[in-house]
């Protein structure tokens, strides 16, 4: 039997020595491989060259006329313009930058009036005893008003003119944030008219938006003709249909959001120009898209997307309902303050009711602080059943 001998690392003994290199035939090459990626060479050129139109088409070939492949890709990013690039570093900075603390924190109430305020003895009523605690400007476009209040005395800022529907309604939105800002201690603000009235007393108010972690700011889609139909394209590259929102322009925000809004020029600028009643044949309303518009793109996550006012388009009409002397009763009051769920309606055909749960700090409450529109004649009543 023989025995395997154990091979060893350097050991000569059992080296074999082999023959010289043989001549070897050369390889057959795949001549069937060269030819298959010849053809589907040749079979992509002619797709580029000549594009098929069908859809089928579009997952055998590269086609630039069929959108099938395409509309599977994510959009390409686009290259953000100047202005886009100062706006965003801004508004980095001011949501960044840690509120400044104040030992007296007030409200602002800002009223957006023609002239006299028809409820300001029930405002007086409201703000009795709260002295310190608020802060109280005016804006009256027509008229100087007459006052019955000492809280209103002296407290006009420097009004212009205001047309409803007109970009004018945002310049003095703007204007009375400006002044109210000038006081460091208003750390909220409210926008009211002169039909607003409050719904409940001042702590209640005062507690609900100086411990919220939001501005209520009202923000929602329509795709209807009173919508989405007013967006105009002369908006883009910055503001595009998809971001476009509406809301009810009665706002109330923090200090920081009012800042914000008090820096930006760019979204400004693209409402003021191309968002005005009949431009390039859309009756497009600013006060009712632009803070919802611009919100939606520098901040959403911090606003509401509700308003604290409460407002009754139910009748679908082009203004709200408005309430007379004989519609003002408790139950109607009691309702307006148990209200949980906001509703929105679109202006597309059948108006589609939108619902969402009023949610304050991640607690479903009430959604209401306030109420429009009432008439003058209403106020002894409201006077007799509020009584602050």
């Amino acid at each position: 039997m023989k025995v395997a001998k154990e091979w060893r690392l350097g050991s000569m003994g059992d080296t074999k020595i082999l023959p010289g290199s043989r001549h070897r035939s050369p390889l057959k090459r795949p001549i069937w491989i060269i030819l298959m990626v010849s053809f589907v060479s040749l079979f992509l050129v002619c797709a580029y060259i000549y594009p098929p139109n069908s859809d089928v088409a579009c997952y055998v070939f590269s086609s630039r006329g069929c959108k099938v492949l395409t509309d599977w890709l994510p959009p390409p990013k686009r290259e953000l313009t100047d202005e886009e690039i100062i706006s965003r570093v801004v508004v980095r900075d001011i949501l960044d930058t840690p509120p400044v603390e104040s030992k007296n924190p007030k409200i602002a109430f800002m009223f957006l009036t023609p002239g006299s305020l028809p409820f300001e003895k029930l405002w007086d009523m409201f703000f009795r005893g709260n002295e310190g605690r608020f802060s109280v400007y005016i804006h009256a476009s027509k008229e100087k008003p007459v006052h019955v209040s000492p809280y209103f005395l002296n407290r006009e800022i420097h009004s212009s003119p205001v047309t409803w529907g007109a970009f004018s309604m945002v310049d003095a939105e703007r204007r009375l944030l400006a002044y109210a800002l000038k006081d460091p201690d208003n750390q909220h603000f409210i926008l009211l008219s002169d039909s607003c009235i409050p719904l409940h007393n001042f702590d209640y108010v005062y507690n609900y938006l100086m411990h919220a972690n939001m501005s209520f700011i009202d923000c929602f889609v329509d795709p209807g003709p009173h919508g989405n139909g007013r967006y105009s394209t002369r908006m883009l590259p910055e503001v595009e249909e998809k971001d476009f929102r509406k809301g009810a322009q009665w706002f109330t925000m923090r200090r920081q959001h009012a800042l914000l809004v008090m820096a930006d020029s760019l979204y400004y600028s693209r409402f003021r120009d191309y968002c005005r009643p009949y431009a390039d044949g859309k009756n497009c309303i600013a006060d009712e898209h632009y803070l919802p518009t611009f919100f939606n793109l520098v901040d959403p996550g911090g606003i509401a997307n509700w308003s604290v006012t409460r407002v009754d388009w139910s009748e679908r009409k082009w203004h709200p309902k408005s309430y007379r002397a004989q519609d003002v009763t408790y139950d109607l009051l009691r309702n307006f303050t148990s209200i949980d769920m906001t509703t929105h309606i679109t202006s597309n055909a059948g108006g589609e009711e939108l619902l969402q749960p009023c949610i304050w700090n991640g607690t479903r409450r009430p959604c209401y602080l306030f109420a429009r529109k009432f008439y003058p004649e209403t106020l002894d009543k409201l006077v007799t059943l509020l009584n602050f």
